[in-house]
């Protein structure tokens, strides 16, 4: 039930969505309320030019991203590496014969990158299928399976948790499948503006992890201006969603803080 709310309730919150649904009432109230729906259009074209062409995006990733700190190797063994989904696109890998990945494409090189640097450490990689329809959907498991070798691995050297749909499933059927002992030590790769509600699923599931961020969509520079509105709206998108997130798991009791931190 969770998961299809927060499919449902993300489709009408996005800020993209929101533009496009101001966009059409300003149109249809200006059939008979014309100052109104100019208003409205008005808004519409506000959203657009805060959200889209400005540094909003960047400074609401910010927080997201800083939270944690980038991963310094201190020499000390690993014993295995967590790798959550998010980044591989099943439909079109299935439909290219290829590994097809999106904008978080690197957790996947993180995933190459760690099994070579840790040869003895064991390599769990979390993703199922994030589909409403999920009869017949191809996880990223599977996939992952199919074109591990792509990215330097054995496929054999990967251990894959298939189904969850979710953070919250990620984190509870990776720590039922790695049953993590006291002492050792496992990194969590995901998204940097994504590691704070991982983290704080972990810890919740009871699965001690250190924090591995990939994937950073902010910088020195990043306050400057965006080329295209459509870039600044997709960054808002996944920063906005983020938060509401971080809120939506603490309320359903998914994690033990609004912001998890180190």
């Amino acid at each position: 039930m969770f998961f299809v709310l927060s499919k449902v309730l993300w489709f009408l919150t996005a800020p993209s969505n929101l533009l496009l649904l101001l966009v059409l009432a300003g149109a249809g109230i200006a059939l008979r309320w014309r100052r109104l729906g100019l208003g409205l259009v008005a808004a519409a074209a506000l959203v657009l030019l805060v959200g889209g062409v400005s540094p909003l995006a960047s400074l609401v990733f910010g927080p997201l991203e800083n939270r944690f700190p980038e991963f310094r190797d201190d020499g000390a063994p690993v014993t295995g590496i967590v790798v959550l989904g998010g980044a591989v696109e099943t439909g079109l890998s299935a439909a290219r014969h290829q590994l097809v990945v999106n904008d978080a494409g690197e957790r996947m090189i993180a995933l190459g990158d760690l099994a070579r640097r840790f040869p003895q450490a064991v390599v769990v990689f979390s993703g199922g299928s994030g589909r409403l329809t999920g009869d017949g959907a191809v996880s990223e498991s599977a996939i992952t399976r199919r074109h591990a070798a792509s990215l330097g691995v054995s496929p054999e050297r990967i251990t894959y948790e298939d189904r969850s749909r979710n953070t919250h499933e990620n984190a509870a059927f990776s720590a039922a499948l790695a049953r993590p002992k006291p002492g050792e030590r496992w990194l969590l790769v995901t998204s940097a503006w994504h590691m704070p509600r991982a983290m704080g699923c972990f810890r919740k599931a009871g699965f001690t992890v250190t924090a591995y961020p990939v994937d950073y969509r902010t910088g020195p520079g990043a306050l400057g201006l965006h080329s295209t509105a459509g870039d600044g709206l997709f960054e808002l998108d996944v920063a906005v969603r983020e938060w509401l997130g971080l809120a939506a798991y603490r309320a359903s009791g998914y994690t033990a803080a609004v912001f998890p931190g180190p």
